[in-house]
């Protein structure tokens, strides 16, 4: 890794030639030149695509083995671990210590700014031990600029735990060199406004990591078709969701598509099986539970066994 000291080569660095007049645009021209800007970041996706295909299969054959995820990050990138990290539970119905961000400096991190303690490798370190890593678990350090000590202090201790390690920057390998089992690389150019990578490496990382916890969550079992079916019906919002998916999907009404969500204990997945199969609360939720709680696979086994 370079010297900190000396980052002015890096990608995220430099001096974008298309915004020189940043400060002379109009609102509409400032407004254009971000959104052609920003379409790099889609690009830069798609150009990770294998990558992102490996870190699904990888994390997803972990967690179904009884692992965990990780994101580990600081500044923007943490906070952007922490966010997806915090959707899962209420997309998914997952445990909330089955997917984790790690942000140095802690939850106060997440709402000001503590660019001082990415710089302690130490600290990353300290809350891999703190978390108990195991071979079991998958490990992703995001870090725009490929730098930040926290992420490879991270990496570096996980990686001796025998854990599944991520790396997610927004450099090329050739800039910042690492050891770990997928090296995804979003290269996305200089930022609009230089070396504020919240903007489009922020923009890019998130739609990686979207597609990240989506993909292994699908491999989990946790979606059937494109419906969440694994949704917590915590809230109206949510409620008014699932029974959308019971109606959908079944052709039932709201009514009725309330009383069966009621009868699975508000399980969607459980109001299906018992719907398209007949069986009770009970026999469901053994059947799925047999199959590793993948609808699919479940409705499949009453066929043959019909």
């Amino acid at each position: 890794m370079q010297n900190l000291q000396e980052r002015g080569h890096l990608l995220t660095e430099q001096v974008n030639p298309n915004s020189l007049n940043l400060d002379q645009l109009s609102c509409l021209e400032f407004v254009e030149l971000f959104n052609s800007e920003d379409q790099k970041a889609v690009a830069a996706v798609e150009k990770a695509k294998n990558q992102l295909a490996e870190t699904i299969e990888r994390a997803a054959e972990r967690l179904r083995h009884g692992g965990r995820l990780f994101y580990v990050g600081a500044g923007t990138s943490g906070r952007l671990g922490v966010l997806d990290a915090a959707e899962c539970p209420p997309t998914f119905c997952t445990p909330p210590e089955l997917v984790q961000g790690i942000i140095a400096g802690g939850a106060g991190a997440l709402v000001r700014s503590s660019e001082d303690l990415e710089d302690r490798s130490q600290d990353g370190e300290a809350a891999i031990a703190q978390r108990q890593i195991t071979q079991l678990d998958v490990v992703i350090g995001i870090t725009a600029g490929g730098t930040t000590p926290f992420v490879h202090g991270a990496l570096s201790a996980a990686r001796q735990r025998g854990a599944t390690t991520i790396f997610i920057a927004c450099v090329p390998d050739d800039q910042v060199k690492i050891n770990v089992d997928v090296d995804i690389r979003l290269l996305t150019g200089p930022e609009v406004l230089a070396g504020s990578t919240r903007l489009k490496a922020g923009t890019a990382t998130k739609l990686a990591l979207n597609i990240i916890s989506t993909g292994v969550m699908v491999k989990l079992g946790k979606v059937y078709g494109n419906r969440m079916v694994d949704v917590a019906v915590t809230n109206q919002k949510l409620r008014d969701r699932a029974l959308r998916i019971l109606s959908d999907l079944t052709g039932l009404s709201r009514e009725a598509a309330n009383l069966l969500l009621e009868r699975s204990g508000k399980w969607v997945k459980l109001a299906l099986l018992m719907h398209w199969t007949g069986l009770e609360k009970e026999e469901g939720d053994r059947l799925l539970s047999e199959h590793q709680s993948n609808l699919r696979a479940a409705i499949e086994a009453t066929k043959k066994k019909g």
